[in-house]
């Protein structure tokens, strides 16, 4: 016999919202968080999102399912099958975090530039001090216009795509320690930096960003493969241009 998740049950009065609430914002049957609540653990994608809704870790409630999510090495953390699994509090996690650096490499990074919560977080950051560098693409070259293409939503799609993410983006020019420059570089990773953590998007061809796996490396020495990462980093910002509104 399953024991009631008391740890759920507290967490929903905490945020004082009924079972039916996280069903409708999980798109699942009310029947099936009333089955969570008496003992049921969900699938991984719906934990996550639960945790994010809730503002609480995943092993708040669930302790025994996150005891499986155990360190693969001392530089591997985790492993996601896909970017989107990658619960948005991780992300808020990884970027406030940091005490000394923030980096964003990526063609248009928009589904972080669309969340709010996440935009001002990264000018706290940067009024704090924190060094916020942003890394998109130029939506004006020919290798964003063939990252729309290996995905499959075309080249036109693709720029729009990165140009909206640059108008999201802006409110962070110019805020303390924040730079956003545009690059024209062929990437195989987006890289996503707080300090000496790292989500590597990995891309693969004809699949979305949204659909590829995220590692999550920690930098443990410098000959690891984090520091490959960070060193693909400096390249870049170092051949790409400021945006013009702060050069």
């Amino acid at each position: 016999m399953r024991l009631l998740n008391d740890n759920l049950r507290h967490a929903l009065i905490n945020a004082r919202l009924q079972p039916v609430d996280v069903a409708a914002h999980l798109a699942v049957d009310p029947k099936t968080v009333h089955r969570w609540l008496k003992g049921r653990i969900p699938y991984p994608r719906h934990r996550w999102a639960i945790a994010d809704l809730l503002h609480v870790e995943e092993s708040d409630l669930w302790p025994e399912a996150a005891q499986q999510h155990r360190v693969i090495s001392g530089e591997v953390q985790a492993i996601y099958p896909h970017r989107w699994t990658v619960p948005q509090a991780i992300w808020r996690h990884l970027f406030q975090s940091a005490t000394r650096e923030i980096g964003i490499l990526t063609y248009s990074g928009l589904f972080l530039a669309e969340d709010t919560g996440i935009i001002r977080l990264l000018a706290t950051q940067a009024r704090a001090g924190v060094r916020v560098r942003i890394l998109l693409g130029d939506a004006n070259a020919p290798e964003v216009a063939t990252r729309g293409s290996d995905e499959a939503i075309g080249p036109t799609v693709m720029a729009a795509r990165v140009a909206n993410a640059l108008t999201l983006y802006k409110p962070l020019v110019g805020v303390g320690t924040a730079e956003v420059r545009l690059h024209e570089t062929v990437l195989y990773n987006s890289i996503y930096r707080a300090d000496d953590d790292l989500l590597i998007n990995a891309h693969a061809y004809g699949t979305p960003a949204a659909q590829a796996p995220v590692i999550h490396l920690r930098l443990t020495e410098p000959q690891a493969a984090a520091a490959t990462y960070l060193n693909s980093f400096e390249r870049v910002w170092g051949t790409a241009k400021p945006h013009a509104e702060q050069a």
